[in-house]
């Protein structure tokens, strides 16, 4: 039986007004509960959701549910960043499971001088082709153009960060189903690369929930849906654990 008890006052204020949604949550956390946060893909929901995610907050919910026994959180950690590492410091003091690697820092030219004004050679870095196919010559020659003028400003390439833990996130799901007696599983993320390790612990009889938000679940995960994963619209909770100062009491009312 799922025991909840709330870590701070916040919570339990919040819990009498919402407590629709703590009965939500104590049917997901029934069981042996580990949750996996892909915290890259989560923070990029922000824009979406205009609010933002308040870490702390967001550990003391968790914790307030007895069956809640891991909370692992995923970050790539960009190497001479004092920002980056004290997110992860400060991830680590709230006691999160934390998983980093390095940020790989990927140089892409956008040097035009040796290219023709309609090639695609540098824009099809940047657009996926079954999109580039549809753009015309003209829409080319212009990108190609306004590149040459970042060229000319002495800009003669873009770096890309990339740190992905799509591999490591399903390594652990699976090890946790194994070794760990855990029975349901919380994933925070939305793409599709979790596809296999989620129909797996679904096809062996365990409850997977994806916290995410409207278009931002791939249509993998959502297919899956069919399988018995459930998907839990995190706006539900934005209260609980977004940042204290956007707070709205009324909106979560409506929200099903």
């Amino acid at each position: 039986m799922t025991v909840f008890n709330a870590k701070t006052d916040r919570i339990k204020e919040l819990a009498v007004k919402f407590h629709f949604r703590i009965t939500e949550l104590e049917k997901i956390f029934d069981k042996p509960t580990n949750v996996y946060i892909d915290f890259a893909n989560v923070i990029s929901w922000q824009e979406k959701l205009n609010w933002h995610f308040d870490i702390k907050r967001l550990k003391q919910l968790f914790d307030s549910f007895s069956n809640v026994k891991k909370v692992s959180f995923y970050y790539g950690t960009l190497l001479g960043d004092v920002k980056s590492v004290s997110t992860l410091a400060e991830v680590r003091r709230l006691g999160y499971s934390v998983n980093t690697k390095p940020v790989k820092i990927m140089k892409l030219s956008i040097d035009v001088s040796s290219i023709s004004v309609n090639s695609t050679e540098i824009i099809k870095q940047f657009i996926r082709p079954p999109l580039l196919k549809k753009i015309s010559v003209e829409t080319v020659e212009f990108l190609n153009k306004r590149i040459k003028e970042l060229n000319q400003q002495g800009i003669m390439y873009l770096e890309d960060l990339k740190c992905n833990f799509d591999v490591e996130i399903g390594r652990d799901m699976l090890l946790d189903y194994h070794g760990n007696h855990v029975d349901n599983f919380v994933l925070w993320s939305g793409d599709s690369d979790f596809h296999d390790p989620v129909k797996q612990l679904l096809s062996e009889g365990k409850k997977v929930v994806l916290f995410a938000t409207v278009r931002k679940v791939s249509r993998e995960l959502n297919d899956l849906v069919h399988d018995g994963l459930y998907i839990y619209e995190i706006q539900k909770i934005r209260n609980f654990i977004c940042w204290p100062r956007e707070i709205e009491p009324e909106k979560q009312k409506g929200l099903k």
